[in-house]
């Protein structure tokens, strides 16, 4: 298996444009269980928690030049207690079904990238 370094420093599936990166991105978390709905911000290198997951962001890449452009963030999510993660990769805004977290209760995806 890849290490997390390799899979950061590859470029997402797909992405073919020349790409900067953010300060941070922002995230949708969705718990299914209740419905709740919980916008995340994060800086590049923070993690934060929403219900029983733990989510860190490692990059957030845009297009050069359109920072409201497609948004690709690697993220790693753990859930509360467990040490292997639940997801660890890219993920790309405008292709949420690209490579998705698959988990039972939680559904998370990339809004866009920060740059300031």
């Amino acid at each position: 298996m890849p290490t997390e370094d390799a899979l950061r420093n590859r470029p997402p599936a797909g992405q073919r444009e020349q790409v900067t990166s953010g300060t941070g991105a922002v995230l949708r978390a969705l718990d299914k269980l209740n419905a709740k709905v919980n916008d995340v911000t994060l800086e590049t290198g923070s993690h934060a928690t929403t219900g029983r997951i733990d989510i860190e962001l490692s990059d957030c890449r845009y297009p050069t030049g359109d920072p409201s452009g497609n948004a690709y963030a690697f993220l790693t999510v753990r859930e509360a207690g467990v040490p292997e993660p639940v997801f660890r990769g890219w993920m790309v805004a405008a292709s949420p079904a690209l490579n998705p977290m698959d988990h039972p209760r939680y559904d998370v995806w990339v809004l866009r990238c920060t740059t300031s």
